[in-house]
Parts: structure tokens; C-alpha cells; sequence
């Protein structure tokens, strides 16, 4: 067994996995970009799990949740970047992407509300609505049905983190 390194804030060390960037302008051009990254991501990062098919579907349907809140970005500039790292049993996405700050402002309250019992009572609630699924469901979802942790960071220019933990290879469900 391997020790386990932790960074000077006493978080886990992720090891870096893979990264895709690319320009936001051709990434929202087309709405298949999503599932053509989070498929070949998924697929990269799975290979060496103890179910890689599971894996590789759980990741690719979690990431694919995530680039479609990038895609509808309402900022035409800058790049989107994906990074996967990884520290055990848990996958870290790194998603970066170009926002104004109305949006910032909308993810880093979604993000604040995705924790706790009352987590799942809203995410029951709007799964049972008929509501078309929203940015803030998709978050609740990773957080409930895959046990994710997310949070938010500031990032260069007009730009956030979305940073999501993914404990997929312990996931009983």
C-alpha cells in the first residue's frame, strides 16, 4: 500500500491524469463536443478500475452533466479546460470555463446548496417536477445520486473552477 500525500492546506494530492482544452467559441459550436469529451475521457481514466465498464459509463454520464452547464455559457470568449486527476478511489474534474458574473454569482450559490439533507429533499423535489433538468439539478444530482463533492474557484480573467470529486470506484449504488 502506497502512502498517501497531502498538499499544505491537508488535502489528498491528486495526480494528474489527462487534460483536453479548447477554445469555448468551438466547443459550444456543436453540441456533440460534450458527448465526444466526456466519452473519451471517460474511456482513458477507466482502464485501470476494477469494473472499467461501469467506471468509464458513471464517469462519461457525470462529465457529460458537467460540460453541458459549460456549454451554456453566455460568454463568447476564452477557453474551456477539462482536467482529471485522481487520488484513490476518487476521480477530481476540473472544468474551467469562460462566465459573466451572473452566472459565477448563480454557480457559486447552487454549489453552497448541494450539501446536507435538504440537499436531496430539493434534488426529490425537482426530479419529480416537470421541469426540464437545470444547472442547479444537474449539481444536485452528482452530489446526491454520485455522492460528489463540488465547489467553486476564481479562476483568470472572466473564468470559474467547477471542481468535482467523484468517489465512483466506491460507489455502492
Amino acid at each position: 500500500m502506497g502512502s498517501v500525500h497531502h498538499d499544505l492546506a491537508g488535502e489528498p494530492t491528486f495526480e494528474p491524469m489527462i487534460q483536453i482544452d479548447m477554445e469555448i467559441r468551438t466547443f459550444v459550436s456543436a453540441w456533440r463536443h460534450c458527448d465526444y469529451v466526456s466519452t473519451y475521457m471517460a474511456r482513458m481514466i477507466s482502464q485501470n478500475r476494477s469494473d472499467s465498464v461501469r467506471h468509464s459509463n458513471l464517469f462519461s454520464s457525470a462529465f457529460n452533466e458537467l460540460l453541458e452547464i459549460a456549454f451554456r455559457t453566455r460568454h463568447a470568449d476564452g477557453e474551456l479546460a477539462c482536467r482529471v486527476s485522481r487520488h484513490g478511489a476518487t476521480d477530481r474534474i476540473e472544468l474551467t470555463f469562460p462566465c459573466v458574473p451572473e452566472e459565477r454569482q448563480f454557480y457559486e450559490e447552487a454549489v453552497s446548496q448541494v450539501t446536507g439533507y435538504e440537499a436531496r429533499e430539493r434534488y426529490l423535489n425537482s426530479v419529480s417536477g416537470d421541469l426540464a433538468p437545470s444547472r442547479e439539478v444537474v449539481l444536485l444530482e452528482l452530489a446526491v445520486d454520485y455522492n460528489a463533492t463540488l465547489r467553486v474557484e476564481e479562476a483568470d480573467g472572466d473564468a470559474i473552477t467547477l471542481i468535482v470529486d467523484l468517489p465512483l470506484e466506491g460507489l455502492q449504488h
